[in-house]
Parts: structure tokens; sequence; C-alpha cells
């Protein structure tokens, strides 16, 4: 039996669904149950159920975005750095082996291959530059592994402070007892809603253009599970779909398959971006996922999760 924390949440509920595809026997159970960011009560749910694995999809976003938590820091601080210390000792303490979401948001840019072969890595490229090679050399951008040290920090400013909060859990981890960190990013699916990414491009006033890795949500929890599964190596793993788009090419595909007459606008400049519809920095990056896919763990490239889940839009 498998001990879902967090199951309610966006990323929660489709582990829920596929961990039943799978038919492996499951117990979710919120914070209205039983606080479990309390060390005394998760020990005594762990002794009682006695669950073979752990998967915490809990933790402190900020609704409607993460500009809220510069306003909650004390509940993203508690959710995001805390509670995985927590977690993390309890498992220890009961011999757990557990998975973690954590996220590909403490991370800013991407590595580009220059002409003489070197590479370099490009936090502050300007947003411009950096898509002007993807569209011109697509073949020089390439993502951050796990092995790259995050840049988009507390220690590596400027960042917002929910990526802030997700490093400091990430560095109490790699330091923990053996879990699986599954670093996601931007997710997406076909059903329409407030956490979605495509659904988020359709409502924005204005678009942003940036290059980013993303995830499908169901791609996403059937990747972390088959990890486990297959007894992969604990440790960190970028679970993204394969490849980086950029936002324009997100809205091409948007108004080819969901044939929407409206005309998307675009920022156009960080600046005037930042001044009207954004109060903290943004993290935009590329993630490698070669480590995962070493594994044997398959993923659809990024193209092809985006075009299916348009093709299989539900709206609201």
């Amino acid at each position: 039996m498998i001990l879902v924390l967090g199951g309610t949440g966006y990323v929660g509920r489709a582990f829920l669904s596929e961990l039943a595809s799978r038919r492996i026997p499951f117990h979710a159970v919120s914070r209205s149950e039983v606080d479990y960011t309390c060390f005394p009560l998760l020990r005594g749910l762990i002794r009682s159920l006695k669950p073979s694995f752990l998967i915490n999809c809990a933790g402190y976003t900020g609704k409607p975005n993460v500009d809220a938590c510069k306003s909650a820091k004390a509940d993203t601080l508690a959710g995001n750095s805390l509670f995985p210390q927590t977690l993390a000792h309890v498992c220890e303490v009961e011999g757990l082996t557990w998975g973690h979401v954590s996220s590909g948001c403490i991370f800013s840019g991407a590595k580009v291959r220059l002409a003489n072969g070197s590479i370099v890595a490009e936090k502050d490229m300007a947003r411009g530059d950096l898509r002007h090679l993807a569209e011109t050399q697509p073949e020089s951008i390439m993502g951050y592994t796990e092995l790259d040290t995050p840049n988009f920090t507390f220690r590596d400013l400027p960042c917002s402070f929910y990526s802030g909060t997700k490093a400091l859990g990430e560095e109490v981890l790699t330091r923990s007892s053996p879990c699986y960190i599954w670093r996601l990013r931007i997710p997406f699916d076909a059903e329409d809603g407030p956490r979605n990414y495509l659904s988020k491009v359709q409502r924005y006033a204005k678009v942003y253009d940036n290059l980013n890795s993303i995830s499908h949500r169901g791609d996403f929890a059937k990747a972390c599970l088959d990890l486990w599964q297959m007894r992969a190596p604990t440790g960190l793993y970028n679970v993204t779909n394969p490849g980086w788009i950029t936002t324009r090419q997100v809205v091409q595909r948007i108004t080819i398959i969901l044939k929407l007459s409206r005309c998307f606008e675009y920022w156009e400049s960080d600046e005037a971006f930042y001044q009207t519809a954004a109060i903290t920095p943004r993290s935009n990056c590329v993630l490698d996922t070669t480590k995962l896919l070493r594994t044997g763990v398959k993923l659809r490239s990024v193209e092809d999760a985006l075009d299916d889940s348009l093709r299989c839009w539900k709206s609201a």
C-alpha cells in the first residue's frame, strides 16, 4: 500500500488516478484528517498504516500564482522547506523509502553550446537572445542536469520566494534518508482548470513569451511511479517531457488545434511584464531529462504531449 500526502491537489490527483489505473492499493490523507506536518502524528500514521512507499505531493504554491507566496511567507516556508525536513526524519526513523514532488522552478535560463563546443549556463541571457537562439540554432540549447547547482534560489538571487523555499527543501532532502526527488515544471494536460498551464495561456490578457521545459501531469505521475516500481536509484530526477517549447509555439498549437479566433498579444518587454502583470521574478528554464530516460522510463516529447492534450481538450 502506498501512502499519498496532498492527494487532493492538482498533481496529487494525477498520482491517485495513475495508482488506481495500475491497481496499486493506496491511502490518501489530507491535513484535515491528520496534521501530517506534526512529527508524532505523522510517525503514528505511518506506523498504523505500514505503507511500502510514501508519495509527498503536499506543498505551498500560492493561488492564483507564486506572487501570493510573497504575502504568505510563513506558510510557504513551512510547506516547502520545513515539512519536507520533518517528513525526511520520520521516513528515516521508520526505514521508509519515499518520493517528493519538487520543482524545476529553482533554475533560470538554459545551458548553451557555443560554436567552439564549450557549454555555458545562461541564467541572465536576454529573453530575446535566447528566443533567437531557439529559432535559429535550436541544437545549441541544452537543459540543466541534476548535477547542476540551482541558480534561482535564495543563494543566487533574484528569485521568487516560492522558488527559494523549494530549493531549500531540496537541500535538506539530498542530505537525508533515501528518497526520490521529482522535479515538476509547469504542469498541463487536457483538463481545463485554474492550475493547467494551457488554461492559463488561453486566459491571459497578454502572453509572456519565453522558453521552458514543461510537464504533462499524467506523464509526470507515470514516470515517477515507474522509477519506484523498477527500483531505480533514489535521488534527483528532472521529470519533464523531453525537449523545450516557447510560449509562442504553445499559442500556435492552441490557436490551430482548438480553432480559436482570438488574436493573442504579447508583452513587449520584461520591464512591461513586471511593471504590470507580475510581482515576483518568474522562473523560465530548460531541464535535461537524460538521467530519467536512461533508467528506461519512457516519456512523450513535449510536442506530442501538448498536441495530444489539445486534441483531447475538455473545456470547464
